[in-house]
């Protein structure tokens, strides 16, 4: 049917818009922008956005090279691409309780993992009572999780919406390792019969190994590694060394961070750097107990640790075997350095001018940093191109 002239202008011009609707549909929210240039340890870096309105980005992890798989607390999950900044929805994941601080927790991918292969998740799972901080597997393909796998419902359950944890690591003998926090219920941090305020190692398929301090334990539970911890929040396996970190919320003041051994207890609550939020107090006996283990590095305020990496790419070579921690309350992006013995010899503050909630830190195959912030956004530190 042949059209008058002002059908045809008009059909033109919404075929126009159709098209100009379609192309900004395929460009990502946001280019990478340029945020800041600073210094460090005698390198210069750039801080650029890569995303943008991402809710809560609680964990991210790289599936490839072209593609990092983010958790959002609210339960969503995108894949992000960080070349161009597009995000495209996945789906299959798991229902969460997403309350307070609980949700879609952390995501990370097994250090043998290939296309189809299996990528882990921490979540808090709605049980009777409240929820419990829940290890799970599923294979990723697409835009869709499959084959979705609850490894271990922790014995965690409280009406809080307090302390799930909840990171994971990989160590190089084939044993995953996911933090617990105690739950906002103190006691549980010297309970051994609940994983509340515990560090837990299992196998890759979920089972307990043999090995596990506490397997031959009568009132113990076999999956715990070590215990009396608050709230570790990062987690992180020093794949050279051998040799496992966590880092921990104290209460007003005590952040911590640990060299975590089997069987040994951190201290929580019985001895803190912390003090109540209710008055000028010391929150347990003190800070020593024999028995008790002591932190390799303490906050005094507390800075929030939200994650915990260990730097082991090219891009920055001062930076080698360096630790980094997101600092949720104060703001910024904190680097350890560490002897040969493991001992905190130094520290730094970067990105405070950003004043962003800093959570996940995670490195990317080129040795570049990548930061998810409380506000939605997906932050690239590389070196400043010259």
């Amino acid at each position: 049917m042949k059209l008058s002239g002002s059908l045809y202008h008009h059909s033109l011009r919404f075929k126009m818009w159709l098209s100009l609707l379609t192309l900004c549909c395929a460009i990502p929210l946001v280019a990478a922008q340029p945020l800041l240039q600073g210094h460090s340890a005698g390198m210069v870096f750039q801080v650029e956005v890569v995303a943008q309105g991402l809710g809560v980005p609680w964990g991210m992890a790289f599936v490839n090279a072209k593609e990092i798989l983010i958790t959002q607390r609210n339960g969503k999950l995108q894949i992000l691409n960080p070349q161009t900044g597009a995000l495209k929805p996945v789906t299959g994941g798991p229902k969460v309780l997403h309350a307070g601080q609980g949700g879609l927790l952390d995501v990370a991918v097994a250090p043998d993992y290939k296309p189809g292969g299996w990528i882990y998740f921490t979540y808090s799972k709605p049980q009777k009572g409240g929820g419990a901080t829940t290890l799970a597997r599923a294979r990723h393909t697409g835009q869709q999780l499959l084959d979705w796998q609850d490894l271990l419902i922790t014995r965690s359950v409280t009406d809080t919406g307090q302390h799930f944890g909840s990171r994971i690591a990989f160590d190089s003998a084939g044993h995953v390792f996911f933090s617990v926090g105690d739950r906002g219920v103190r006691p549980n941090g010297q309970d051994l019969s609940t994983h509340a305020g515990s560090i837990l190692r299992l196998l890759l398929d979920g089972s307990v190994p043999a090995d596990n301090p506490f397997v031959k334990q009568d009132h113990a539970l076999p999956e715990i590694w070590s215990y009396g911890h608050r709230n570790p929040q990062g987690l992180v396996f020093d794949k050279n060394k051998q040799r496992l970190w966590a880092i921990e919320h104290g209460p007003r003041g005590g952040d911590e961070i640990n060299l975590i051994r089997p069987g040994r207890n951190y201290g929580w609550a019985v001895i803190s750097h912390g003090k109540e939020y209710w008055g000028p107090f010391q929150v347990g006996e003190g800070t020593h107990k024999k028995g008790m283990e002591q932190a390799v590095k303490v906050y005094i305020p507390s800075i929030a640790p939200g994650s915990l990496m260990l730097y082991s790419g090219k891009a920055f070579p001062a930076w080698q075997g360096n630790l980094f921690a997101g600092a949720l309350s104060l703001r910024h992006l904190n680097r350890i350095t560490l002897d040969e013995t493991g001992k905190a010899v130094a520290e730094e503050r970067l990105l405070e001018s950003l004043k962003k909630r800093i959570r996940a830190v995670i490195e990317s195959p080129e040795g570049w940093l990548y930061l998810s912030t409380d506000n939605g956004s997906i932050l690239r530190l590389k070196p400043k191109a010259h």
